[in-house]
């Protein structure tokens, strides 16, 4: 999931796990690689432990690492243990790195367990940090389907459309790129030239809806919002991604 900030990005994100979870459809692991954290809280997870603090942790007890063991080593025995159980699915967590260096390091880290981790699911969902900044990074070299989200205006269609050409461009694989627009409160015709030339075919259109705003200030989890229409389109999404 990509998408530029405050497309409702995560808010997504979060139905799209809700929906798998409620309707059975396999077993999820989601994965917070975006610094500034929102999805544990949509998900209804407080405090998860997270892959900066075991890091952090580790670095400053760097003498209970066994003997034998490198700490790098360490640290990726260490990340597999920490994945956050919760109820109908499990969580990675990337956390807010305290510098560059340790944002390189951790990039570097999450892309290389995501693979072993994401074996043993059936659905891995990463929410990104806003903007183009992880991909630039290339926290995975390759993935199903690439997910961008824009919100109902013509700089977040175009800003998709970066965000697309900049995946092709660093030699991302994926077998799929679709587009969801987000908050809509009118026709999506009068963006329909800009959604074309993005080159991405569209997953979905969601409503904007008040009970949004209210959900937000509720700090209750995603399965506690009932919108059918919302909840429709999210079901409507999901099916666009599996064929």
């Amino acid at each position: 999931m990509n998408g530029k900030g405050g497309t409702g990005k995560s808010s997504i994100c979060a139905f799209l796990i809700a929906h798998i979870i409620e309707n059975a459809l396999g077993s999820v692991l989601a994965i917070d690689a975006d610094p500034n954290s929102c999805l544990p809280e949509s998900l209804g997870v407080k405090e998860p432990e997270t892959i900066v603090g075991t890091c952090d942790e580790i670095s400053k007890n760097l003498s209970k690492i066994p003997a034998g063991i490198t700490k790098d080593r360490f640290i990726e025995m260490r990340v597999q243990e920490a994945v956050n159980e919760a109820k109908g699915f499990d969580l990675l967590v990337m956390g807010r790195p305290e510098g560059p260096g340790c944002y390189c390091y951790v990039n570097n880290l999450l892309r290389g367990i995501v693979g072993d981790i994401a074996k043993g699911y059936d659905f891995v969902i990463i929410d990104n940090a806003a903007g183009m900044e992880h991909i630039s990074r290339r926290t995975t070299a390759e993935l199903n389907k690439l997910l961008i989200v824009s919100d109902y205006s013509i700089p977040g269609v175009r800003s998709a459309r970066r965000i697309y050409d900049l995946a092709r461009q660093l030699g991302i694989k994926f077998s799929g790129a679709y587009l969801v627009v987000n908050k809509v409160t009118g026709p999506v015709e009068p963006l329909a030239k800009e959604i074309g030339r993005t080159g991405l075919g569209v997953a979905g259109t969601v409503p904007y809806d008040e009970g949004m705003v209210d959900w937000n200030i509720s700090n209750k989890p995603i399965f506690d919002f009932h919108n059918e229409t919302i909840r429709g389109e999210i079901a409507n999404i999901f099916n666009n991604l599996m064929r």
